[in-house]
């Protein structure tokens, strides 16, 4: 398409501000990262420090001059700020040095179409590039001038640009449509599994948080993993089987980044409501990260944007492989897992991830003893199918003594099926008063 970057290789010359205002200031060794992960080459960084942004070239003439020296030195052909730029401030930056200009949004957007793999994943990144270019048509066919009316001369017209606006609000209209039955198609699927009472989990966390890799050892998939900025994109739901739950899906979701573009956001909305409809969210944080806070707080910015804050979560430590930190769990006052330090590479404390979903997803899991004679050889049956039966002995009349543990909801189903009422089986302290 016409927005499509040239292969990767491209020498640029990297621009970093820091501002006064340390809200707007970004991370030089992350702009790095990225500019990396774009599969451009670096050439060297211009820095600065302003008070604010100059409304005309974003650095002001001086950095300007700095800049074009450093492009012919190095003959570099792509300038890359690590912010956001106007439209105009980009123009004007492109007029001036005779070369291509690209800011942190444009950045972010070339690497989310190199890694799109689905078809859904490669319309939400089109949906966001094409509103993203929409903002920055210019005028480059002015020779082109709106017809002039008259008798035998009369007409619509339009100028090319006007063209080129109408044919990316069709486009971006016809987007919109097919991710609107991809939207409905996932909530047809998310109300199947909450029919089901199956539990969907959803990863969450910063860009290249170890996500990924955490995913694929929990459930044996081979999604893509790699130790870059966005390496997963597109959604991926597995399933998995939990101790005293039973299956759940769970689902990698795309890595979250500080001043996330809300354009990015919006066109992988269908994407990122797995987190939002998720009944618990594991939130990978990378714990050998110096800016690990920082990276929390971006994470818990954008699940509030996309209504996703209430949603329980369960953070996992991972990479403490990379200092000396042993595996655990931390509880809360009540004893509920709260955080899990691991290792998603070598798999250290990956039992005890397992043993926190169980608590933190089981329904009521209830254990107690039952006795039972040949002639209930049915409800038996019925909990060994189950999994629920954790050690069995035989009296001396021949009668089952079994120690059971299974969730309520599979008991009294059980139950209902067999046509009998499940306080008849269990002991006073776990009767429902409600029962039919």
């Amino acid at each position: 398409m016409f927005f499509e970057r040239p292969d990767a290789g491209e020498t640029a010359v990297l621009v970093h501000v820091d501002f006064y205002d340390e809200q707007a200031r970004e991370d030089p060794g992350e702009f790095l990262e990225l500019v990396r992960s774009a599969g451009a080459e670096p050439a060297t960084l211009l820095t600065a420090s302003r008070q604010r942004p100059d409304p005309r070239t974003f650095i002001g003439s001086g950095k300007l001059d700095e800049l074009r020296a450093m492009l012919a030195a190095h003959e570099a052909e792509l300038v890359i700020f690590n912010h956001s730029l106007g439209p105009s401030q980009e123009r004007n930056l492109e007029h001036e040095l005779k070369c291509r200009v690209l800011d942190r949004t444009g950045l972010i957007l070339d690497i989310f179409a190199q890694r799109a793999r689905t078809h859904e994943g490669k319309l939400q990144v089109e949906l966001a590039q094409l509103e993203y270019m929409s903002t920055r048509l210019v005028r480059g066919w002015t020779h082109l001038e709106r017809q002039k009316g008259g008798i035998g001369l009369r007409g619509p017209g339009e100028t090319q640009l006007e063209t080129d606006r109408r044919l990316l609000r069709g486009r971006i209209k016809a987007i919109h449509k097919r991710l609107d039955k991809v939207r409905s198609q996932r909530e047809q699927n998310r109300r199947a599994r909450s029919r089901a009472e199956i539990h969907s989990v959803s990863l969450v966390g910063y860009t290249n948080a170890g996500k990924s890799t955490l995913f694929n050892v929990l459930t044996d998939a081979k999604v893509y993993a790699a130790d870059q900025l966005f390496a997963t994109l597109d959604p991926t739901l597995r399933r998995l089987e939990i101790d005293d739950v039973g299956p759940i899906v769970m689902a990698d979701t795309v890595g979250f980044i500080r001043h996330l573009p809300h354009k990015l956001v919006e066109a992988f909305q269908a994407t990122l409501q797995e987190a939002a409809e998720a009944s618990l969210l594991i939130h990978v944080i990378d714990a050998a990260d110096p800016d690990r806070e920082l990276n929390v707080e971006q994470v818990d910015r954008v699940l509030k944007e996309i209504g996703a804050d209430d949603v329980p979560v369960l953070k996992v430590m991972n990479k403490i492989d990379r200092f000396d930190s042993a595996p655990r769990i931390e509880r809360d006052d009540s004893g509920r897992p709260e955080v899990v330090w691991l290792s998603a590479q070598n798999g250290q404390g990956l039992d005890l991830l397992h043993e926190a979903l169980s608590e933190r997803l089981a329904d009521d899991v209830i254990g107690f003893s039952l006795t039972l004679s040949p002639e209930q050889g049915k409800l038996r049956a019925g909990l060994h199918e189950l999994n629920a039966v954790r050690e069995e002995a035989f009296d001396e009349s021949g009668r089952s003594v079994l120690d059971v543990r299974l969730p309520r909801r599979d008991f009294n189903q059980l139950m209902a099926q067999l046509g009998e009422r499940a306080n008849t089986y269990l002991p006073e302290s776990l009767q429902e008063t409600d029962e039919w």
